[in-house]
């Protein structure tokens, strides 16, 4: 393995683990197959490659479809609502939101893997055919399909960066103490209120839905907290408004907020430790 390899690799690597993430929802299954993908690369005949991005997004499409065949099932079994690993980041990127990526999970892999790669990442068609093992008419008709199936999700509003912000510090205030018996003015009637703990920490078992529940079971987790959460930051979380706090049993959670019309329509809080250990470190 030559170093202009290696180094051609790393070029790529940011946009092939967008890629994987996006396929998988998993920040550490995505990094896995980045560890794949560069073994396959060293193996290759590199001389015949001619486009080095596309033949690496290939390898990269390959593996996840793999790994999605194997992943479906221990979803089927996952302890209580799931959600995507949480990516945080200063400022909104909105080409795949949390609630999209939801949506992706009711599509098959190939639907998947064919909306992602032409919808999001503007692959050909003939492209997209020679990643997945389909002919680029049926890869066509996946995309079409995943795009009938996904155009709520896509087509949702898009907050502005500042509002979202003073709707999520609006949102954290109101959630702890007193402030709570004001949390209604801030929730949509139909909120919905995702919490993954993964069998490994407290959270709800199902979603929650309209603002009397979310907000008594918002009142009830106060009372049960054993002291205030510490705030990390304001951030986004997946494309949405939201924060990291640090609670009061010492780990991480991050909370992401959709919010439409100044009201927030669904909050998705990730209390998994195991999705919530690739942050350590890298939120202050």
């Amino acid at each position: 393995m030559t170093d202009s390899a290696t180094v051609l690799f790393d070029t790529h690597r940011p946009d092939l683990l967008r890629v994987a993430y996006r396929m998988l929802g998993s920040m550490s299954d995505a990094e896995d197959v980045m560890q794949d993908a560069f073994i396959r690369w060293a193996q290759a005949d590199r001389g015949a490659v001619r486009v080095p991005a596309a033949f690496l997004r290939r390898i990269v499409t390959r593996l996840c479809l793999d790994h999605l065949k194997s992943a479906r099932v221990r979803r089927e079994a996952y302890g209580g609502p799931w959600l995507p690993e949480p990516v945080v980041e200063e400022h909104p990127v909105e080409d795949v939101t949390l609630p999209l990526m939801l949506a992706l999970e009711r599509l098959s892999p190939l639907e998947r893997a064919a909306f992602l790669l032409h919808d999001v990442f503007g692959e050909s068609f003939e492209d997209i055919a020679a990643a997945i093992g389909r002919d680029p008419a049926a890869c066509r008709q996946l995309a079409s399909r995943a795009r009938t199936n996904v155009r709520k999700e896509r087509t949702r509003y898009s907050v502005g960066r500042e509002q979202g912000m003073e709707i999520a510090e609006a949102f954290f205030q109101a959630s702890r103490g007193e402030g709570i018996a004001h949390l209604g003015k801030l929730l949509a009637d139909d909120v919905r209120f995702h919490a993954d703990g993964g069998g490994k920490r407290p959270a709800v078992a199902r979603i929650l839905e309209g603002a009397r529940e979310v907000t008594r079971a918002l009142a009830a987790i106060l009372r049960l907290s054993h002291g205030p959460p510490e705030l990390i930051r304001y951030s986004f979380v997946n494309g949405l408004p939201g924060f990291v706090t640090r609670e009061p049993d010492g780990m991480l959670q991050t909370t992401a907020l959709l919010i439409e019309d100044g009201l927030i329509r669904a909050i998705y809080v990730m209390r998994n430790p195991d999705k919530l250990r690739h942050l350590e470190g890298s939120v202050h």
